[in-house]
């Protein structure tokens, strides 16, 4: 039984926090497209950033605030544009956007934090930008989580949001969190982003590894295309808001945080996988009887992002021998001969051994999961046992349909 509960109110449901979305003129299609998350007060900060050799601008930009300052007050997020690739000039950009959201909250550009999202090799516009800052710090509000997660999507077809509460020295403990990302979806911390909020009272370099052990158990869980994008940005704020008393070191109560922490992470990376463009149906995989939990997570990882595999569910067609090559081939040793495969109630393989299975009430399961569209019946459960190991791991993914190749082939046109 989950340890904390569901609330209202996205990012600004701790204590402490303001969001903002407006549409500022960077898209074409004058939909928003500029967001701000502001604290009222300084607030702890952590990120994990794409491993791609090519980075955007902002990402350069956050690594070395937070390397200096491991903390900030406000994240200032573009779509429309992603600067990447962009040169001196996309980073001289983001320096200016960075003094420019400072100036206008009266706080250091030391406490500000970047991101952006949009078409790789086009700079912001900054004249847009420019005029639009004034206005998304006037419209900051303490219900404006949702008007910020409609301002950082792209091709997303809806937004991401949850906030979750527990209790901690009997005072409530919330964390909120926004997220992007439909398509280049491969995480290695697509174009994926997602913000954090928290009011906890925790030390800095606690947060930082509580983050990256959620971010491996969520973001570095899921894929869509198998594309990692230059942008991929996670970055989580803790204000310290709820006034409980500081969480220092590892006990039951960093426990219950991370644990918090990383269902807020789970729930809006689901819910990238499941938008992902041109999909029908979100997949989960879980791969247990692995030898640890890394290797458990990247076989479950290489069957959701196998091709092959999210064609075969995307025809409805349960045709376990795709699954089964994934798993082969995902780097991790195990023994043939243990190889079980279930799709939903379906067993298919046991012992490494074909097993007799209703094909037309399997295909039928695939095809309610795809009816089921952004409800939490559209999800592909894939189930696969590999040995007698203690690790386990899930990962998501979503169906490939014909879709994902229209979208992608007119993305600049």
């Amino acid at each position: 039984m989950a340890d904390w509960h569901k609330i209202t109110g996205g990012i600004t449901a701790p204590r402490g926090y303001q969001a903002a979305g407006i549409t500022a003129g960077l898209k074409p299609s004058l939909l928003p497209d500029l967001a701000l998350i502001f604290s009222e007060v300084e607030a702890i900060a952590s990120g994990v950033f794409t491993t791609s050799q090519v980075k955007a601008a902002c990402v350069e930009y956050c690594r070395q605030r937070l390397q200096a300052k491991h903390s900030a007050r406000a994240i200032l997020c573009n779509a429309g544009q992603a600067n990447a690739a962009t040169g001196t000039q996309g980073y001289l950009d983001t320096l200016e956007s960075g003094m420019a959201i400072a100036q206008a909250l009266n706080i250091s550009s030391e406490s500000v934090l970047l991101a952006s999202t949009g078409v790789i090799g086009q700079r912001i516009k900054m004249d847009a930008l420019r005029s639009g800052i004034p206005k998304v710090v006037a419209a900051l509000s303490k219900t404006g989580s949702d008007a910020a997660a409609g301002a950082i999507i792209t091709t997303d077809l809806v937004t991401k949001s949850i906030a979750l509460e527990t209790t901690i020295s009997d005072r409530p403990v919330r964390i909120g969190g926004i997220a992007k990302g439909s398509g280049m979806i491969h995480p290695n911390m697509a174009t994926m982003l997602a913000f954090v909020t928290c009011d906890a009272v925790v030390s800095p370099h606690l947060w930082q590894q509580m983050l990256a052990r959620a971010a491996d158990r969520s973001f570095n869980s899921i894929t869509v295309d198998g594309d990692t994008s230059t942008n991929d940005s996670l970055i989580a704020l803790a204000n310290g808001q709820s006034r409980t008393p500081a969480i220092t070191e590892w006990g039951a109560e960093a426990e219950k945080l991370e644990a918090m922490l990383t269902a807020v992470c789970q729930h809006l990376a689901k819910a990238i996988a499941r938008d992902g463009e041109g999909a029908t149906c979100l997949i989960e995989v879980e791969v247990t009887g692995a030898h640890d939990q890394l290797s458990a997570r990247q076989i479950a990882k290489t069957i959701a992002g196998s091709s092959l595999v999210k064609s075969a569910i995307f025809g409805r067609d349960p045709n376990w021998g795709r699954i089964a090559a994934a798993a082969g081939r995902a780097g991790i040793p195990f023994e043939q001969e243990n190889l079980q495969i279930q799709l939903g109630d379906f067993l298919m393989l046991e012992n490494g051994q074909p097993l007799q299975f209703d094909r037309a009430a399997a295909s039928t399961y695939l095809k309610k999961a795809a009816g089921g569209a952004y409800l939490q019946e559209d999800t592909v459960l894939i189930s696969v046992n590999v040995g007698n190991g203690h690790g386990s791991g899930k990962a998501w993914g979503c169906d490939l349909s014909y879709d994902y190749v229209r979208i992608n082939a007119e993305y600049t046109t």
